[in-house]
């Protein structure tokens, strides 16, 4: 069994050290020893496909691949598009240099995914973790982007839309958290307003 710690489960956090979500705690864990708890997405991504030997290729240079797209994704896709969001859609201040910054590189991103996409269903070949790590961060319609521009990803994004496990899952998502933007000051404090006293 794997329990997943979100923003309303009481304790969460002591399963993450960055104070954040998503964590899971696994009480079978392959080694058949004591529960295991991981946290970050990326982690808890490739620690589940090599569980269960699945969404991630078993050849060894196609695995890298994968692997590789997971983390240009951790490092990039995600983190500027999230600075895209804050700054367009959450800042108290409009500060026009970091709009337009993150709005430029969430572009480029953009077009280097498409660019991966132009020959391939997916981003590494079969449907993968890198592909359900990438897919909740293409949000052209919150990003300032034109999704007309990116042709092969607005076919991947629809692609992986339609299918039965992304359905249930957004629609489990919106039972645990129907409001999923920053609606409050409560949201707001927890999200941009945690410093170092949080971290205990």
């Amino acid at each position: 069994m794997i329990d997943l710690y979100y923003w309303t489960t009481p304790n969460g956090h002591k399963f993450s050290p960055n104070n954040r979500i998503p964590a899971i705690v696994d009480h079978a864990p392959s080694d058949g020893g004591a529960s295991l708890a991981m946290f970050e997405s990326g982690a808890i991504l490739l620690y589940l496909a090599d569980k269960t030997a699945r969404l991630i290729p078993a050849e060894f240079r196609a695995r890298l691949d994968c692997v590789q797209w997971l983390f240009w994704q951790m490092g990039n896709l995600g983190p500027m598009a999230g600075q895209n969001h804050h700054f367009r859609l959450y800042a108290p201040e409009k500060l026009p240099y970091a709009m337009t910054r993150y709005l430029k590189e969430t572009g480029r991103l953009y077009a280097v995914l498409n660019k991966r996409l132009a020959d391939r269903e997916f981003i590494a070949g079969d449907y993968s973790i890198a592909d359900i790590a990438s897919y909740p961060w293409v949000q052209p319609e919150r990003q300032g982007q034109n999704i007309e521009e990116f042709p092969h990803l607005k076919r991947w994004k629809a692609t992986i839309a339609s299918r039965p496990a992304v359905e249930r899952a957004y629609a489990i998502a919106k039972g645990i958290n129907p409001t999923p933007t920053v609606h409050d000051e409560k949201s707001r404090k927890v999200l941009f307003g945690q410093d170092q006293s949080v971290v205990k």
